[in-house]
Formats: structure tokens, sequence, C-alpha cells
């Protein structure tokens, strides 16, 4: 590693000094203004055709050094860019014309491709550096959560370290991966969910390994047309990620950030008024193991003639979390290079005991011109992260069971007796402050993304882009149950190493004519190589040869699992783009791809696009311009593949036997180290291919008022077809179980709407809302295979209805919907397993303002969910156990509905422990509404620039935030956060809110210097 570091650096040196000897000796110097002689600051000047470039000071002046026959471009943020060939002057005053709408900025495409906004015939929405800075969210997932229409975040936890789900545009493939493509810089970058816990619990997604601060902006990609170029990887919605770079021609910059915020748990809501016992008879927890708190009121309870003491399970396990967050940049560049590096330190304390988050992030990027007219930029992020969770959900070993249903009258703690056995209020269930000393689940990840970029100019109409990327990580997980542990007496140990090697290469080039003074055409030709390697190595050891030490050999019975997966990919791919008149845009778009994972008769396959794009705005006379500065109306349609087929999937493999050791026998296969193999009971099929979308696409874009009021709105229609079925039912005779087959069909509509305003601007004060609204419509058209209907994991797909079913038990009914209740005087269950939720929301939008005054910021941000329901398994068992909330009304009642016995109203009365118990096992007792309106955000600052020369920075800052200050949900549900997703970021887990750990409410202040 040292050696390979020293060449890094060796290799960064020798082209310092190369750039240094080669760069041009004629220097010119000017200044910029706009057109009421204005200075222009921070203008980027960029000589055509190159990377030499600097920017202008604060009074708009600047120096280069410059060829013969060299083109200025400049450019600034609300100016139009302008184009000046230098001749032998040596002072040039430039002045730009104001902008009239910011659709001329240019923004990143699919591939790194650099485009004009206003000539864009797809949907795409940036979210600028500050925003994400400003979300304070360790994970950049979560930071995009609101404020990109079309997308929906869902987290998995309040776990330091846990997973979040992006999908764009609904649900693209029943049972596939429906995750966006993420591309840092051009390469596409792993994003797999990983390290979850052994026994229950969401794991990381590789994103939360970037540094937010390294980040320049993220452009999302929506639409089938906007990701055609990517093939089969981009049909779920592409995320591109452009990293921070230095600029040319800039004096060293260092910016130090130091950060501290800390978080309080967001508790459920839960009864805390009676004890543990039952039919009102209260039961000490060291005596009488009992798990129900169906015994008296709190305030009556006496023990050995004294007040018994109340707790609050919650408040004394949980602790305020801290974290903390410093980074130090230094970034800069001569005429002919510039630079950019960072390092971080991210960490988290949960607020959990014991759990915690620590990432260290090194970016360095430096961009140079080698040689004339052919550019490079080298870059390299490197981050380790360590983070310790606990187990989550209904597992055994998950602490947070035992204390969301702990009675408020026993004491937890201290967890041991006097003989080194646990103290249990209950049997079957550990400890909560056992698990937390004996129960460790750490993951150490160390990854690499190396990223090599040559652009060769030879004429201003040609580029030659080559660029070779990797993603390079090793995730390393243990999990160990100390012995005496409820369920694994004799301890346990595990152990599992992922070792992933994804290396992407692209090499694209670009041709550009102008025809006449009007018609402008472009030319993209490109070839794509991508591999994907993943090793997994697991080892699962039962009986610690003694307390405390996990040692996998000194375990009594040892289980090795080993494999491999590898996947290879080709594409070719060409786009054509025409503009004529700055007023008509027509873009056709192909790509030719072939995967590994397919059958030979079936690896290639052909996508394409075509769309277009009316400015009707140029044809507006100049009084309408002072109006509607800018119109356009876009079309498009494209037809893309879906890359869901799994390796090895049209095959049949063999796989290890195994049994993992049961807990009564401690049966475990391998036996004696002899080891065997059985060949899959699901049969492989050789005529999978890919799955294919069809989207038609029409949207909108207008400025209005001076670009006070802009509007940005797409419609679009998406078919799926050919989509992945598994788990077919095959004939016993066959000598297989199931098998896999393309058969399904599903149909997206959907509305995104993007509102800006500024309702004022002056000069010392300016107030900027953004408003966004997602509207989904999704129906299952077709399973196939002889299924009518389909399981995902936790949830369902079902032929004429949304994707996203939850199914369970309902209650029994009569025809008009009333309650059936037996002779008993009890509802129950009807017996059938049918749908009782639907977890697909309405509706989801949000709302940014920032209003700036002079020095001071302030923003903040609403984000709302409008529909779906959630499986609230904590009420489930809170409902037996008498903790739900719903149980601290537990009188006698008279259950409304029709008798079984009489067929009239009911008239039996029932006690409330009965009620609430038997209603515990009917799952539609359990679905509650998911909808919410948060205050995710708030932000306050102020900046203080160099007012005098006595001040040792540039300039300086402060920002003071808030994080979910307020939720306003659903009166049926009870739980801290709607928005939790207890079993990950895959399909599986989606709806499901089962002892996940709370989210958090944080403060936080952030101090930033720049030199």
């Amino acid at each position: 590693m040292k050696r390979i570091l020293f060449n890094l650096l060796a290799l960064l040196a020798g082209l310092l000094v190369y750039s240094s000897i080669n760069a041009q000796s004629r220097g010119i110097e000017g200044t910029v203004t706009d057109e009421k002689k204005q200075p222009v600051s921070f203008a980027s000047i960029i000589i055509k055709g190159t990377s030499k470039g600097t920017t202008t000071k604060q009074d708009g002046s600047f120096k280069l050094e410059v060829g013969p026959g060299a083109t200025l471009l400049i450019r600034a943020v609300g100016y139009t860019v302008k184009e000046i060939p230098v001749g032998s002057e040596q002072h040039l005053d430039i002045t730009l014309a104001e902008n009239a709408s910011d659709l001329n900025e240019v923004v990143v495409t699919a591939l790194g491709v650099r485009k004009e906004k206003r000539n864009l015939t797809f949907s795409a929405q940036e979210v600028k550096s500050d925003e994400i800075l400003r979300a304070k969210e360790p994970n950049v997932l979560n930071a995009l959560t609101g404020k990109v229409a079309g997308v929906q975040i869902t987290s998995s936890s309040g776990m330091p370290g846990s997973s979040a789900r992006i999908v764009i545009r609904g649900i693209t493939s029943i049972s596939g991966e429906n995750q966006a493509l993420i591309v840092m810089d051009g390469v596409p970058i792993n994003n797999d969910e990983s390290g979850g816990t052994y026994n229950g619990g969401a794991g990381s997604n590789r994103l939360a390994d970037i540094d937010p601060a390294t980040i320049e902006n993220i452009n999302v990609l929506k639409g089938a047309a906007a990701t055609a170029l990517y093939g089969s990887a981009g049909a779920r919605g592409v995320v591109l990620i452009t990293t921070k770079r230095g600029a040319a021609g800039r004096k060293p910059v260092l910016t130090l950030s130091s950060g501290l915020s800390f978080e309080n748990t967001i508790f459920p809501d839960r009864q805390y008024t009676y004890t543990q016992g039952n039919k009102g008879v209260y039961a000490d927890g060291e005596t009488t193991k009992m798990s129900t708190s169906w015994g008296p009121r709190m305030d009556t309870l006496t023990i050995n003639g004294q007040k018994a003491k109340a707790h609050n399970p919650l408040k004394e396990f949980f602790r305020t979390g801290v974290t903390s967050n410093s980074t130090v940049s230094v970034s800069g560049g001569n005429a002919s290079s510039n630079y950019f590096m960072s390092y971080s330190y991210f960490d988290q304390k949960g607020t959990i005991p014991k759990t915690s988050y620590a990432r260290h992030s090194v970016f360095t990027k430096y961009s140079t011109q080698i040689l004339d007219k052919l550019n490079a930029t080298f870059q390299l992020t490197y981050s380790t992260v360590k983070n310790n969770k606990m187990p989550e959900g209904y597992g055994l070993e998950s602490p947070l069971w035992t204390v969301f249903t702990a009675p408020v009258s026993y004491d937890l703690k201290p967890y041991l007796n006097p003989d080194g056995s646990q103290r249990l209020y209950r049997n079957s269930r550990n400890n909560p402050y056992w698990v937390l000393d004996n129960v460790l689940n750490s993951t150490t990840v160390n990854r690499f993304l190396p990223v090599v970029t040559l652009v060769y100019s030879p004429f201003d109409w040609l580029s030659v882009t080559e660029r070779a990327g990797a993603d390079i990580y090793a995730d390393q997980q243990s999990y160990h149950v100390n012995m005496k542990d409820i369920t694994y007496s004799g301890g346990l140990t595990y152990s599992n190493n992922k070792n992933f090697r994804q290396f992407n290469h692209d090499f694209i080039v670009q041709l550009k004519k102008q025809f006449g003074a009007k018609t402008n055409t472009s030319l993209l030709l490109g070839n794509n190589v991508y591999s994907e390697h993943n090793d997994y190595m697991t080892a699962l050891g039962l009986g610690l040869a003694k307390a405390g030490y996990y040692n996998m050999a000194s375990a009594s019975s040892v289980t090795y699992t080993e494999s491999q997966t590898l996947r290879r990919k080709v594409g070719f791919y060409a786009q054509a783009e025409v503009d004529y008149a700055r007023m008509l845009v027509l873009s056709l778009t192909g790509r030719y791809d072939g995967s590994s994972v397919l059958s030979s008769e079936n690896t290639y396959y052909p996508y394409g696009s075509i769309a277009g794009g009316f400015i009707f705005s140029e044809l507006f006379h100049d009084k309408l311009k002072d109006v509607i500065p800018f119109g356009k109306i876009r079309a498009s349609y494209a037809s893309v593949g879906n890359d869901n087929v799994k390796p090895y999937a049209t095959t049949t493999p063999y796989y290890q036997a195994i049994i993992y050791g049961d807990v009564s026998s401690n049966l475990t296969f391998p036996y004696n180290g002899q080891n065997g193999f059985l060949v899959s009971s699901a049969l492989g099929n050789p005529n999978l291919k890919n799955e294919l979308q069809k989207e038609f696409e029409l949207g909108l874009e207008t400025k209005l008022l001076n670009n006070r009021i802009g509007l940005e709105a797409s419609y679009f229609d998406r078919r799926m077809s050919q989509g992945i079925v598994e788990n077919i039912s095959l004939a016993n005779s066959t000598g297989y179980a199931s098998t896999t087959i393309n058969s399904a069909k599903m149909s997206t509509k959907g509305i995104e709407v993007l509102l800006t305003l500024t309702p004022v601007r002056t000069k010392d004060f300016n107030w900027d809302v953004t408003v966004n609204y997602t509207k989904l419509k999704q129906k299952v058209e077709h399973i196939g295979g002889g299924l009518t209907q389909t399981s995902i994991g936790s949830i369902y797909a079902k032929e004429g209805e949304p994707w996203g079913l939850i199914y369970g038990t309902k209650y029994a009914r009569t025809a008009d919907g009333q309650l059936r209740i037996n002779d008993a005087g009890l509802p129950y269950a009807s017996g059938d397993f049918d749908v009782v939720g639907n977890i697909t929301p309405k509706w989801i939008g949000g709302i940014t303002n920032q209003l700036r005054y002079k020095q001071f910021g302030l923003s903040f941000f609403f984000d709302t969910k409008q529909g779906g329901d959630i499986l609230n398994s904590d009420d489930g068992y809170g409902l037996y156990y008498g903790t739900a909330v719903a149980t601290a009304k537990r009188e006698d009642r008279v259950v409304p509905g029709v008798s079984d016995v009489t067929g009239a109203p009911n008239k039996v009365s029932v006690t409330g422990q009965s009620y609430f118990q038997q209603i515990s096992g009917i799952t539609e007792a359990a679905i509650q509404n998911a909808s919410y309106i948060k205050l995710r955000n708030v932000s306050l600052s102020y900046t203080l620039s160099k007012g005098s020369h006595r001040m040792p920075f540039r300039d300086a800052s402060i920002v003071l935030t808030g994080r979910n200050l307020w939720i306003h949900k659903d009166a049926s549900f009870s739980g801290g956060d709607p928005e939790v997703n207890s079993w990950g970021a895959g399909n599986g887990g989606l709806g499901v809110y089962t002892f996940s750990a709370p989210t958090s409410r944080s403060f936080d202040c952030t101090l930033k210097f720049t030199f």
C-alpha cells in the first residue's frame, strides 16, 4: 500500500512539473463587467478546447497566459456565455449580458456529458452542494428526501449507519432490483446494502461511504429517455454525482469545517399507566416471570408498604446521541491545472448505547493539460468505515423488542444476578442491558474509488474521451453472542467477509458541426465495458470455548460457506442531436448491450430513444418575453431493458449442503468436516431475458416574470413487460420445486411538478421558494406462470392491483361490513389470508423556503407523504402484552358487531385484556396509516466576509441546524416515525415497522473558515 501511494504521489508531482514547464509565455489581462459596468466576480474564463483558465477576482479583473489563436469562453451565473477570440491585444474589456433564464446553465447528463439545460429533452433535476450539506445527513441519499420530484427515499431505521432506499418514478420490477443506478464523475459505483445484523436489522448502503462535503452537485435523471445511454443499467433512473474540483488560476484556498450535533430519540407511543401482571393482579418480575403488563395501575402499587417506583423503559435505555463531523480541504490551480483535496472524519455515537458509526474519508482530484489539447483528470476516493450496531426486529437477541414491551414496574438494571445469571422479568428474552455488553455486531469497510479521465480535443469540433474507473471494497462483518444467552446458551461467533470489485471503462467520441447560421449538430459514439466480481466467505461457530472468547477455531462446531459471482457487460452506444435556431431540438439515442448472465441466444439486445423539444418562447416578441422569457415543451419515447436476471439464473448450480445448527439437538452439517453439495431446487431457465420498459413522456418548462416564477411539469406513461417472476412451481416429476420466467407486466403513470418562486428579490433581501409534487398510479397487469399473485418478502404483487400489497388475516365481517362476534363476545379472524393494506402513497411532496438578509440566511424545509399503509408489528405485539398505547383504555366493553349466536347486535361484555389479546393476532388490527408531514430541516446561518486586513481568514460562517423538529402523523399510527422501513433497503422489507431503532431529532452547530 505504501509503495502504491508513493508511486501515485510521484506521478502527480511529475505531472505538476511537466505542466509547469509547458506553460505558455504570453500573458493577457482584462476586466469582466456587466451591462451596468459593475464588476462580475468569480466569472470562469477558460481557453476553448482546453482545461486551462482562471476566475475573475472581486473587482472583475483577471490574468491569463494564452497561446496564439486562442479563444476564450467566459461564463458566470446569471449571464449569457460569451466567446471571444484573442488577437494581439494585451488587455480585454469584456461585458456580459444578463441571462433572462438560467436555462443556459450547463448541467451534467448521462456519461458525464455536459449540456445546456435549455436543450434537454428529458426530465432531470439538480440538487446543489449547499442543499446537500444543509440536510446534515451522513448518508447522501437521505439528503435528497423530499427535494426531487419523482424520487422517494426510505430510511431503514435510526441505527447509526443504517441504509436508505432510493426509487425514481416508482417500482420498475415486480421482484427484481428497483433502486436507481449511482454514477460518480461518469463512473457507476456500487450501492448494495451490506453488513446487516445476523439476527435482525438493516445493513448499510454503500453510498453512505461517500463524504457529502466532496460533492459539488447531484443531478437526478428520471425517465427512460434521460438514461437510455446507460442501457439496461439505467432503466431504474440514474443519480449523477459530480464531485468538487479546484479552480484554474486560483491561489490555494484552505477550508476548515467542524460540526457538533446532539440527537434525541423520537419515541413510539405506549402506555405507562399499568404494571406487570395479569387480569389486574400484579406480578413481581423477579419471582414471577410474566411477559404481560395487565396488572394494576402503577400509581396504586405498593411494595413492602412503600409506593413503588415507576420506570420509563425507553428513556432509561436510550441516551443522547452525539455526532461530530470535521473536514479540511485545499483547492487551487495554475493556468493549466487545478486540484482539490480533502479529508473528513465523521463520528456518530448512536442513541442506543454501544452503537456507533465512524468514517474516515480522503478525496483528491487533480486535472491538468498534459500535452497540447490533451487534458487529464486523476482522482481517488478512499474511505474506511467502522459500524457498531445492535440487533433489531423481533429476533430473540433484539434488545429493542424487550425494551419496547417492558413493564413500567420493573427495573431492568442491574442485568446480572449475584450468581452471574441474567436478571429477567420474563423467560425467553435476554435482558436488553446484557445484550449491550454480550451481543456484539460490527462491520468494517475499506473502499477505494479510483478514476482516470483523458480528454483529447484536436479540433473545436472533435473530442475523444477515455475514462476508466473502479470500485473496490472489503466488507468484514462479525457477530458475537456470549455464553448464557437465552437462545445460544453456549455462545455463537459469526464472520462474513465480502470482497467486491467493479471495473468500468468508457471510450467516447464527440463530434460537433454547425450548418449555416442556425443549425448545430452533435454526434456521440461510444463503447462501455463493465465487470463485477463478488466473493463471499462466511463462517459460523457454535459453542464458545469460554465466555467472551470469540475465536472461530475454538468453537465446538464450525460451518464454512463460500461463493463467488461474476457479471460482465459490454455496450455500444450512439446519440445524435440537432439544434435548429435554438428553438427546435431533436435527439436520437441507441445502445446495443451484451451481458454474461444471459444465455448465448439472448446475450445481446438493442435499446433506444427519440426525444424532441420546442422552445416556443423564441417566437415571442420582446414585450412578451419580458413576461415569459423562456418556455419549452418536450416529448420523448424510449425502449430500454432492466438487467434483473441474476448471475447463473440460466443454469442450475450446486450449493453447499448446510444445516446451521438446531438449538435443541446441536445438529450441524457439514458433519465432522465431511462436506456435501446439493443441486438447486430451482431449475435454471436458459431462455431468460432482461425486463423491457417502454416509456412515453411529455414535459413543460417555463420561466415567468423575469425568472421570478419557474415551472417544470412532466407526465409519463411506462409499460413494463418480460418481468422476472421467481418461484414458479414445477411438477414433482421434474425433480425440481420451482423456476424463474419472463412473464410479468406492469403499468405506471405519473405526474411530477417542480415550482420555483422568488417572492422578494432586493439588494439585501432574497426569498426563494421551491415546491415539488409527485403522484403515481401503478398497476400489476399480469404475473403469469399460472399465478395471479406473488410474494416479495413481506409484500405482494397481485394482478389488477397496485404493487406493494400487505397480506394477512382480516376481521370476519358480515356482508355489509360489520364485525362478526363469537359466543365469547369477541371479534375474530375470518380465516382468509387476504389484502389488508397497500404501502404505496397517494402522493409525495416537499417545500423549501430560503431567505437571505445581508449576511444572514434562514431555510426551512417541509416534506410529506400522503397515503399508504404500514404494518406496525410493535403495536401488534403491544396489544397482546398490554403495552400498546391503545391498551391504556382497558375498561370492560361491548364490541360493536353482529353476534354469530343471535344474529343480532352483540350485547356480551368482555374485559379490555381479552379484547386486545384477541385482536393482537389479526393482521388488520396492526395496519396503520403511514402519512406524515415533517419539518425536516431548519437552518440559520451567518457569514462573515473579510472586512479588514486584521482578520486572518477570507470568510467564516456559523450554521445552526435542527432536523426532524416536528412530525405530524396520522392518528392511527402509534410509532415514532412512519418513515422507518425495518428490514432494509430491499423490496422484501417495505411497509413493516418492527422494533427498529427509532429515528432522532437533532440539533447541530457547524463552524466553517476559509483561508
